[in-house]
């Protein structure tokens, strides 16, 4: 089975037994962000973790041991994905994203932020207006070694 076979048996499973991501990611008890990523195959789950999420989702032993292994991170099908809002977030790095560095710098130094040692939180904002969506990127600042 592939990985990408492997998504989408995860997918159908969810949708038959009717579960949120944040409801297998309590099962799991993981941050739901971190699992969904795993279930989506971006991430890989400790064998613990994998077994919660086979049993929540009624998941084959083989599904099991592909939530255990190390995915190939970041290989969606287009260098910039058409989906509206997944492009989005392209967006807001294309307009925003010399800002964003610009002030990382100032107030860090010469660095990046780390994607592997990073959280990310999405949350709803209730509004009059409409609701909002509110994402939190929280990664450990990494210097650059000046040699």
């Amino acid at each position: 089975m592939t990985r990408q076979e492997a998504t989408e048996a995860i997918i159908a499973a969810k949708a038959a037994k009717g579960l949120t991501w944040e409801a297998i990611a309590q099962a799991v008890g993981g941050h739901p962000v971190f699992v969904t990523s795993a279930l989506l195959g971006q991430n890989s789950l400790e064998p613990e973790q994998a077994s919660k999420a086979a049993e929540a989702l009624g998941l084959s032993p083989e599904l099991t041991a592909i939530l255990q292994e190390c995915p190939m991170k970041g290989c969606l099908d287009a260098a910039v994905v058409a989906d509206p809002l997944i492009y989005r977030f392209h967006e807001i790095t294309q307009v925003y994203g010399t800002t964003m560095k610009a002030i990382i710098h100032e107030k860090f130094g010469d660095g990046i932020m780390s994607a592997i040692d990073f959280k990310i939180d999405i949350s709803k904002e209730e509004d009059p207006k409409g609701d909002r969506v509110v994402v939190t990127y929280n990664g450990k600042f990494l210097p650059y070694k000046k040699w």
